[in-house]
């Protein structure tokens, strides 16, 4: 995985690190980077989410085997969580319900949650070609996400009871310190709910949450660039019994395309003509995206030329017109020559000191200029005399 550190170092462990040094380690860097020891450090706190998205990867025996054959690239549609647009204490609420690890991070919780959470938000990668960008396009995509245990409806609980914690008497928060120093976070019994399950729900093993594939349609709009998201609200994880879900951020990205370059609604695409057809004019075929377009090509077209197809680019994503294609022509030498086209290319070449070639001409009189700056000039010596 060229240019991008891997989720291994991320994290600082060995790639057969067991899932007991990977749970350490991460609770190292959470511990290290978490923004209530760094405050107004942007780069800790994205070191802190990034941590989080090395631990989601790395935990899981299913994304970790996935991740170790592809890279990044075997996670599409795999439901990671979108950790760079998620508040940093829901990283918490995650945890503490998806991997069962609330209490791992004891004071350092998310404080001040109050009522059912809200789902986390899921992220995936859609891959579309420059003409799905050019006319919008439907795809289907499996994620996996939270939904609610239907045996326990959410409870975690066997009876689909909840006791009161002891540890906070159901208060869902507990202090630690005193004086000046005290630190308010969600109680690590019962992960800030107010109460513990007694005997777990065998499904959903207490959590309240089970991971389901969801196939879905995404309707991608015409004129998406690379990289740009789809938010699709409420078709993230399963919120708590009475909260909302989260939400779904779909990425496109748009594959290479075999001739043009984008450049905003603009397209740059590079033809090559020979040199007979860019001294005496062709009309060639170039290429757009809705097939082969003729355009004429003037005599006397110098290499790198640009030509205009108005209209023929993409659409404005907001539906502001279209841009152009730019057909830029590329005047190729050939390498080989047969007799003929030697002897023809000479005797065009006897006759290039008669005018055929003005701006070589003028070239070379500004070079013969440059290299004689006193020619032509009188010049003057003391008593006023002329050499």
């Amino acid at each position: 995985m060229p240019n991008e550190e891997s989720y291994y170092g991320v994290l600082g462990v060995a790639r057969d690190a067991s899932p007991e040094d990977i749970r350490r380690a991460y609770r190292r860097c959470a511990i290290k980077y978490h923004p209530d020891r760094n405050p107004d450090d942007k780069q800790a706190e994205t070191r802190f989410k990034q941590c989080a998205e090395a631990y989601e990867v790395l935990s899981d025996p299913d994304k970790r085997r996935r991740y170790d054959q592809f890279g990044k690239a075997g996670l599409r549609g795999a439901g990671l969580h979108d950790w760079a647009h998620m508040d940093v204490h829901d990283i918490f609420t995650v945890f503490g319900s998806l991997l069962g690890l609330g209490d791992l991070f004891g004071d350092l919780g998310a404080a001040g949650h109050a009522g059912p959470r809200q789902g986390a938000s899921l992220r995936a990668a859609l891959d579309i070609t420059l003409e799905d960008a050019a006319r919008g396009v439907t795809r289907k995509l499996e994620i996996r996400r939270e939904e609610i245990c239907e045996a326990c409806h959410g409870s975690g609980s066997a009876s689909g009871r909840r006791d009161r914690c002891a540890t906070c008497a159901g208060a869902g928060r507990v202090q630690h310190g005193g004086g000046f120093f005290r630190m308010v976070s969600d109680c690590p019994a019962c992960r800030g709910r107010g109460s513990v399950v007694a005997r777990p729900c065998i499904r959903c093993k207490g959590r309240g949450f089970v991971s389901k594939t969801q196939t879905m349609e995404i309707q991608v709009p015409a004129g998406l660039e690379d990289g740009q998201r789809i938010r699709y609200a409420g078709q993230g994880d399963a919120g708590e019994p009475g909260a909302p879900r989260g939400d779904l951020y779909a990425e496109v990205r748009v594959e290479p395309h075999p001739f043009f370059q984008r450049h905003g609604r603009d397209l740059l695409c590079q033809v090559p003509i020979s040199f007979s057809q860019a001294a005496l004019g062709a009309e060639v075929q170039v290429p757009t995206l809705d097939g082969p377009h003729d355009l004429a090509i003037k005599a006397g077209t110098q290499s790198g030329d640009l030509f205009r197809l108005p209209g023929k680019g993409l659409p404005d994503v907001h539906g502001r017109g279209r841009g152009d294609i730019l057909v830029q022509v590329a005047v190729e030498v050939p390498k080989r020559l047969s007799a003929r086209q030697e002897e023809l290319l000479r005797e065009l070449a006897n006759t290039e000191e008669k005018g055929v070639l003005p701006h070589r001409e003028s070239f070379l009189e500004k070079l013969a200029k440059h290299f004689r700056p006193n020619a032509g000039r009188t010049k003057k010596v003391k008593g006023g005399a002329k050499s």
